[in-house]
């Protein structure tokens, strides 16, 4: 990979995997490490907004119109909900509102990392 080649060789998108299994696993045990400091009904929000923004509305579209193109809205939608850089700013809001740092806001990193190392978006 280099600037005019950004795409992944076999090796790199293993080793790009590894990295976010990894992380899927940190903070999963920090999750469950931390299960009673955790509010349960946050992270179960936080963690399905990701995919009730991004995903849902465009599985759906495409189901509805037979598996067709679907309008660069959805495509847009999911990139932006499934972005390290918005969940660091809804991470970053929701510190803001609250005033401290809680254990539900690692539902947003674990979706990602999940997605990410397990299938490998």
């Amino acid at each position: 990979m280099d600037i005019n080649h950004t795409f992944h060789t076999e090796q790199t998108f293993k080793l790009v995997r590894a990295e976010h299994l990894l992380a899927l696993v940190v903070m999963a045990g920090l999750a469950i490490a931390h299960f009673g400091e955790l509010n349960l009904g946050r992270f179960i929000v936080a963690f399905a907004l990701i995919d009730l923004i991004g995903y849902i509305p465009g599985a759906v579209a495409y189901r509805k119109h037979g598996g067709g193109k679907l309008p660069e809205l959805y495509h847009h939608l999911y990139n932006f909900t499934h972005s390290y850089l918005t969940g660091a700013a809804v991470v970053g809001l929701w510190f803001l509102a609250t005033g401290h740092l809680e254990w539900a806001m690692l539902a947003i990193p674990l979706h990602l990392s999940g997605d990410r190392g397990i299938f490998g978006n």
